[in-house]
């Protein structure tokens, strides 16, 4: 193996070359100049750079043969980060004892064996089926699958995103998949979608965790996106991917930054209220919590989002808990609330007051769970928004 040098102070190299003698008998060590090193690294499987006193020669050195195996010698601690950030896998003090450069040097030769076998496995997935480092969706089916039959996975989550519409013809496929990439676990899977579609699977996650993947793909790839959340429990791959893809198909056409799929199973529940079974506190209250968790707080999370900073001066508070749900306008001269309250079995109150009010305006509305669906109480709470502005143009 061979083991380059490079360093413009020939007393240290040749005093550095009698450390290095504790390596295998078979690998060579040789000395260069900056001048030279270009052409010396070619053959080369690690590079030690010593410090130059001009630091940008070292800087662009570094810069120049970033795909190397590189080790800093430094001087002093001062350029260490820069050097990283150029590209150097390693640093060690120059007057490091003897033991610990043959040390760094072993684990460079180990570290730059295995990310030789990884480049060379990217290289065969990118021809069997991954693109800019993510599965084509030709087999999004089969990995997922795999994963959650392999790990034995029982909860998760889908998240199926796209650009909208305003963005889409601006829109750099590399870039998303990078943000994507900064904004997952290395557990999770990401693959192509269907058309302009990307996915996401959140193993052992629930719908609050990829509402934070959601915000936080958002915050990196600084885009206008639309998503669907489907989780995953008792379907199988089209069935969650099917409500995805409708999920965010809704999200797209009604402007909202995400929707979380119904479900059949949340359906089902729904029509056995409807149809008088069994009846049970218990039963109701898991039903409400349910709602809770894909119907009430998504809303009241979306509809802040998207009002904040569109109603002159007012303040927008949100908050779910498990008895109430409160969404909140405020400013100098009027306050209104909107309170969800759970008084037990099938049905919910939602009282809208508008202080200072004595009027129709003033009311209560009455609905059975299975009512409470995304797209009515969107319309509840926007109406509520409607007449909040009307009275503060009075």
């Amino acid at each position: 193996m061979k083991i380059l040098l490079v360093s413009d102070d020939n007393n240290y190299a040749q005093s550095l070359k009698q450390k290095l003698v504790f390596l295998r008998c078979d690998d060579e060590i040789i000395i260069s100049s900056y001048e030279t090193a270009l052409k010396e690294a070619l053959l080369s499987s690690v590079v030690l750079i010593h410090q130059n006193v001009d630091i940008q020669k070292t800087l662009d050195l570094i810069t120049e043969l970033k795909n190397k195996s590189i080790i800093f010698i430094s001087n002093s601690y001062e350029y260490v980060l820069q050097c990283v950030d150029c590209g150097a896998d390693d640093f060690i003090m120059a007057d490091a004892p003897d033991f610990e450069f043959v040390i760094r040097i072993v684990n460079n030769i180990k570290y730059n064996s295995a990310k030789f076998n990884a480049l060379q496995d990217a290289k065969l997935l990118e021809q069997l089926k991954v693109k800019e480092g993510i599965y084509l969706y030709d087999y999004a089916k089969q990995v997922i699958e795999n994963y959650i039959d392999e790990n034995l996975i029982k909860n998760g989550v889908l998240l199926a995103l796209s650009p909208s519409h305003t963005v889409k013809a601006n829109f750099s496929p590399k870039d998303f998949i990078s943000a994507l990439k900064r904004s997952v676990r290395a557990l999770d899977v990401l693959t192509f979608g269907k058309g302009l579609c990307f996915y996401v699977f959140l193993p052992e996650s629930n719908v609050n965790d990829a509402i934070c993947v959601y915000n936080k793909i958002k915050e990196n790839s600084k885009l206008e996106i639309c998503a669907g959340i489907s989780e995953i429990f008792d379907k199988n791959f089209g069935q969650f991917e099917k409500e995805a893809l409708n999920a965010m198909t809704e999200a797209s056409t009604s402007k909202a930054d995400f929707v979380i799929a119904d479900g059949e199973k949340e359906e089902t529940l729904d029509s056995w209220l409807d149809d008088g079974g069994k009846k049970g506190y218990k039963i109701f209250r898991q039903m409400f919590n349910k709602k809770l968790e894909k119907v009430i707080a998504p809303v009241f999370y979306r509809l802040q989002q998207t009002y904040d900073g569109k109603l002159f001066n007012t303040e927008i508070e949100q908050y779910v808990n498990d008895d109430s749900c409160v969404f909140k306008l405020s400013n100098k001269k009027n306050s209104s609330s909107l309170k969800i309250i759970y008084p037990g079995f099938s049905k919910i109150v939602i009282s809208i007051i508008h202080e200072g009010l004595d009027s129709p305006e003033n009311k209560e509305v009455q609905l059975k769970l299975s009512e409470i669906t995304q797209s009515e109480l969107i319309s509840i709470v926007e109406n509520y928004i409607k007449e909040f502005r009307l009275r503060c143009s009075v």
